[in-house]
């Protein structure tokens, strides 16, 4: 099955402070649209910078996308202007296809990108958005936003329309893998499901370490 998708927004950000009080505290969520063709890369987008590389970015984490769908519930919700960046995505869709799926992938022009996890929230994101408690209602909202890797290199700009293939992992969507990772206790058959999928690295690594009973 496939479907297609348009590319409203290209995001990228150098390394700043986090806030102004915590300038040795560096991070690339800032990211800001730019009006230029950019360089995608098996690590990323060229003039992007990953911040906590534990935790972030990598082969399998190389992309995060988002879409102007979910900022618009948030602006809703928030009651503030929600605009291309502010949750640190690199790529803005104008819309999720049904039901994504880890493994999807996602077809601009020469580049291929693949599902890979959705994005956990952390207390940076909380902190860009000065919300001490967003990381739980970031959670709750079940709009996780998905990371991807990087098949096929090219150049990329806003506007770009993009084709989707869907995977055969029937089963193993974004918003199962997001749902698991919050529950208590973890629905251990869902996991081994999603281990089927072509997972992040990181994600994988947490659902081997649940399963073998460390919960």
């Amino acid at each position: 099955m496939t479907d297609t998708i348009r590319l409203l927004s290209v995001n990228v950000s150098e390394l700043a402070p986090l806030r102004p009080d915590l300038p040795k505290k560096r991070t690339g969520i800032h990211k800001r649209p730019t009006g230029e063709r950019v360089a995608v890369r098996t690590l990323g987008m060229d003039g992007d910078r990953v911040g906590n590389t534990k935790h972030h970015g990598g082969a399998d984490q190389a992309l995060y996308l988002y879409s102007a769908e979910d900022y618009a519930w948030w602006s809703a919700q928030l009651g503030i202007d929600c605009q291309p960046g502010l949750f640190g995505e690199n790529l803005t869709l104008d819309r999720w296809w049904d039901s994504p799926r880890i493994g999807d992938r996602l077809v601009f022009g020469n580049i291929t990108l693949e599902l890979t996890a959705p994005r956990i929230p952390c207390s940076t994101l909380a902190t860009r958005m000065g919300m001490p408690t967003f990381v739980k209602r970031f959670a709750e909202a079940r709009r996780p936003g998905a990371y991807v890797r990087v098949l096929s290199e090219g150049t990329i700009a806003t506007g770009a329309p993009g084709t989707v293939n869907r995977s055969t992992h029937t089963n193993a969507t974004l918003a199962t893998a997001n749902a698991v990772w919050f529950e208590t206790p973890r629905n251990q058959d869902v996991m081994r499901t999603l281990l089927h999928a072509p997972l992040a690295v990181r994600y994988r690594a947490a659902l081997t370490h649940w399963l073998d009973g460390h919960v």
